[in-house]
């Protein structure tokens, strides 16, 4: 049984000078959470994007079962975490609103390609960056996830209402040569190689994480550097970006890499970091240890170290995946407070805490952190 932390906050009355949409780091105290849904979630039709990061052992998985839904047992199982998530969130204070119930089972096509179906609106931070008080949409180079903003319309209506400003990157045609259709994984010393090329900005909002002036991204299967690009140029020099390097052939969003905790502390993944930026000299890297996810669990997406994945609600307070012992352990050591949330169904749809939320409110404003 969950019991909220020592003294919750209780949640922010607005005034009318009080921006609706305010964001700027992954630690401020956190006042509004979009969390995601499960309903609906659809398997992804089979495509060489999906080559480049699903494990090996699923691709026949997705190949016979593209388009159809997920075991609706899974479903319900993601559904119950994601319910109990949005209920700790309330217990600490934080105002928590959910997309709308989509189907992603639909087929739908534009005039160059067609998908057998969607994906699901379980991971908003995939698809849309929160940055100061701007909504941007992504332009993802996954055909399933085309339409999957319009789970998050009447949300966005209501923040564009309430005073928020409120961006989409040029929307991508997605045509076959965006895609190394030939792509197969690079062996040994040979280079990175993408499965996207340069031919129109795409990116997915999971591989940027804001450390207030500062943007730290990757180059990976989901966003090119011209994506990357658009995003500098769009936002303007009030901000800083910084590529990192990653040890993972398969990457695709920053935060099982890379996770900003606090001022002066980062969570690293000891397999996959290169080194810090030098942006970063002086702060911690705090190496994230072996995750606790059974064997068992199918992991059609993505690896164990989704355990790397939580929330920060502000400096000192993270919900971590309950069965994630060992973090939990680790955080307490450094001076942070565990709260755990079962989550480990969830982890089969490819993500975790920190991807089945988006910061929407933090209290606090643009500031620097890093060198």
């Amino acid at each position: 049984m969950y019991s909220p932390s020592n003294t919750p906050a209780a949640p922010q009355q607005l005034s009318s000078s009080t921006p609706r949409v305010n964001s700027y780091t992954e630690w401020d105290p956190l006042e509004e959470v979009i969390v995601g849904i499960a309903d609906d979630a659809t398997i992804p039709a089979w495509h060489v994007a999906l080559k480049a990061t699903m494990p090996e052992k699923h691709w026949q998985f997705f190949r016979e079962h593209g388009g159809k839904a997920f075991d609706p047992a899974l479903i319900a199982s993601a559904n119950r975490e994601l319910d109990m998530l949005a209920k700790i969130l309330e217990a600490e204070g934080v105002t928590v609103v959910r997309p709308e119930r989509t189907p992603f089972t639909k087929p739908f096509s534009t005039p160059d390609w067609s998908s057998r179906g969607g994906l699901y609106a379980a991971m908003p931070r995939d698809i849309m960056l929160v940055t100061g008080d701007e909504i941007i949409e992504a332009p993802m180079p996954w055909r399933s996830r085309y339409f999957e903003i319009h789970a998050y319309r009447s949300l966005l209506k209501t923040y564009f209402a309430a005073g928020a400003r409120w961006t989409a990157a040029p929307k991508p045609q997605l045509p076959d040569h965006l895609y190394d259709n030939e792509y197969e994984e690079p062996q040994g010393d040979e280079p990175d190689r993408w499965v996207i090329n340069e031919f129109e900005p795409c990116f997915d909002a999971a591989d940027f994480v804001h450390c207030g002036a500062d943007i730290f991204y990757f180059r990976s299967h989901t966003t090119n550097q011209a994506g990357a690009a658009w995003l500098q140029r769009h936002l303007g020099p009030k901000y800083r970006f910084h590529e990192i390097g990653c040890n993972d052939r398969h990457r695709m969003h920053i935060d099982t890499t890379f996770l900003p905790l606090a001022p002066g502390k980062v969570l690293v993944n000891p397999d996959r970091m290169v080194k810090l930026p030098p942006v970063l000299r002086g702060w911690e890297a705090l190496p994230a240890p072996p995750p606790c996810t059974p064997d068992s669990e199918p992991l059609y997406f993505s690896g164990k170290w989704l355990s790397m994945n939580i929330l920060m609600l502000d400096e000192h307070r993270a919900i971590v995946a309950a069965h994630e012992e060992n973090l939990m352990s680790a955080l307490r050591g450094w001076g942070i407070t565990p709260i755990p949330c079962p989550f480990q169904a969830f982890y089969n749809f490819g993500g975790s805490i920190h991807c089945a939320t988006l910061d929407i409110r933090r209290r606090g404003g643009l500031q620097s952190y890093c060198l």
